[in-house]
């Protein structure tokens, strides 16, 4: 077992550092020398550190063999149960460490800037590296929209600037742009080169004013064939909140356009990689 523990902290340790040089998480500073415990000094900003601070990996009361047993089960879309039950794990601590790899996902996707700001309230649960913090309080002018693109079978889902909740509920009344609502989830007709716009919603909303026209909202599966894999997955994942729902978003975004992959390399990576608030990857 400690062998096992041995090999797979090995592992992790030479994707944070592929070349074998540790270097600073604060400076990139390659001149460092070694401490008692595992510790780690940087010669020039005198930080001191271990070989996995600063980075997603360090977020959950994991070891490295948990971890990786963790990455395979999460890259295979292992149910939140047989997680536990596989690494005897409590609900709070597998929820920690699997929310560790969502934010790794979302901070590789393209618009993880902005994602990781405060437009999305995904900031208030980053102190600095770790995810200590808690959600924010989201109301009607808050809570962000989404859209849906897909071409060539290739999805992305963009935050609208400047869209929030009574945004899309004011163009629903005042421009007839039919939307529905799923429980939380409220989503609309084909908007401008979208779609279709989407958002997850809380009890602050005023879902009795969604009108009842003739005709459902229209989105075209045969076009986005992503929306049927969406409402699939979103179904099955219950008590999403308005806060983490971008978390949700973005993985399937990333398990859709690279269906047929071996998700677990990047997996791997990804939560290696070092935790930089509101700077895309």
């Amino acid at each position: 077992m400690e062998q096992d523990e041995q090999a797979a902290r090995r592992y992790l340790r030479s994707l944070c550092w592929p070349d074998e040089t540790p270097r600073c998480p604060r400076c990139a500073n390659a001149k460092i020398y070694s401490l008692s415990n595992d510790r780690l000094r940087c010669a020039a900003c005198k930080y001191t550190f271990r070989p996995f601070t600063g980075r997603w990996l360090d977020n959950g009361a994991l070891n490295c063999s948990q971890w990786l047993t963790l990455l395979r089960l999460f890259a295979n879309d292992t149910p939140m149960a047989e997680i536990m039950e596989t690494l005897s794990l409590s609900y709070n601590t597998a929820f920690k460490a699997t929310t560790a790899i969502r934010f790794a996902i979302l901070a590789h996707a393209t618009d993880s800037a902005q994602l990781l700001g405060p437009d999305t309230r995904l900031d208030s649960y980053l102190k600095g590296t770790r995810l200590t913090g808690g959600p924010a309080c989201m109301r009607m002018d808050s809570i962000p929209v989404y859209g849906i693109m897909e071409t060539d079978q290739w999805v992305f889902i963009d935050l609208i600037p400047g869209f929030r909740a009574e945004t899309l509920f004011h163009f629903h009344l005042n421009f007839h742009l039919k939307i529905v609502r799923s429980g939380h989830l409220v989503y609309s007709d084909k908007y401008k080169n979208y779609d279709t716009l989407l958002l997850c919603g809380n009890d602050t909303l005023p879902y009795d004013c969604i009108r009842r026209r003739r005709g459902k909202v229209h989105v075209d599966e045969a076009e986005t064939p992503f929306w049927g894999y969406l409402l699939n997955n979103l179904k099955r994942l219950r008590g999403i909140s308005c806060q983490r729902f971008p978390l949700y978003l973005k993985e399937l975004e990333f398990r859709y356009n690279n269906r047929g992959k071996d998700l677990l390399p990047m997996l791997d990576n990804y939560l290696c990689a070092l935790v930089r608030p509101g700077v895309g990857i």
